[in-house]
């Protein structure tokens, strides 16, 4: 598996991918950062390497954080192109195996903040997913929701859409919905699936 897929600042998305219109991440949050660190996708690049998940697409980022200035784990941070405050620029994506460790165990909390900061986003999956196959529906690559779930669910947005995961869990029964989601996209990340719903690949 290739270490890394980048070039460099903020063009970091897979050459060949046809995502119309091309869209980069605007913000990041951050996962575990090295004060005097060196990158592993730039060379001779130093400085405070950071190890991020991009907030719109889910990728695992590396960036160059300006010096003296204070991170902190969990903290969202502008990586757009005009404007950066505190990061000097995206050196790159990486593959899951070479975030830090440190970077790995907040993975899963930072993954559910941003799913409950961006709670629109992912109630409107549950408002909108279709079926895969006449026996698959795409509901179902949630991990917790089965066929009845699946059912009430449908049932129950037919009727009206959801607003938010706590309409979700009064009216079909489904309890930690943003844990869920933030279940499924912890193992497109890791790797742990065959397809991806929600990270860019």
């Amino acid at each position: 598996m290739s270490r890394f897929n980048s070039n460099r600042d903020n063009n970091y998305s897979r050459q060949g991918d046809n995502f119309a219109p091309r869209k980069f991440e605007e913000y990041a949050y951050i996962l575990d950062y090295i004060q005097n660190g060196k990158s592993s996708i730039v060379r001779m690049r130093e400085g405070v390497i950071i190890h991020a998940i991009g907030e719109e697409h889910l990728t695992l980022l590396e960036l160059l954080g300006i010096n003296n200035e204070k991170f902190s784990i969990g903290e969202r941070v502008y990586i757009g192109k005009d404007g950066r405050e505190k990061i000097v620029s995206v050196l790159g994506r990486l593959d899951y195996t070479h975030i830090s460790q440190s970077a790995k165990n907040e993975l899963p909390t930072v993954i559910e903040k941003i799913v409950n900061v961006n709670e629109k986003r992912f109630i409107d999956y549950f408002n909108s997913s279709q079926p895969m196959t006449p026996r698959v529906h795409s509901l179902e690559l949630i991990p917790g929701i089965g066929k009845t779930y699946m059912k009430s669910i449908l049932d129950e947005r037919d009727k009206r859409k959801f607003e938010s995961f706590l309409d979700l869990q009064e009216r079909t029964g489904l309890r930690d919905a943003s844990k869920l989601i933030a279940k499924r996209i912890y193992d497109e990340i890791s790797g742990e699936t065959r397809m991806n719903i929600f990270v860019r690949k």
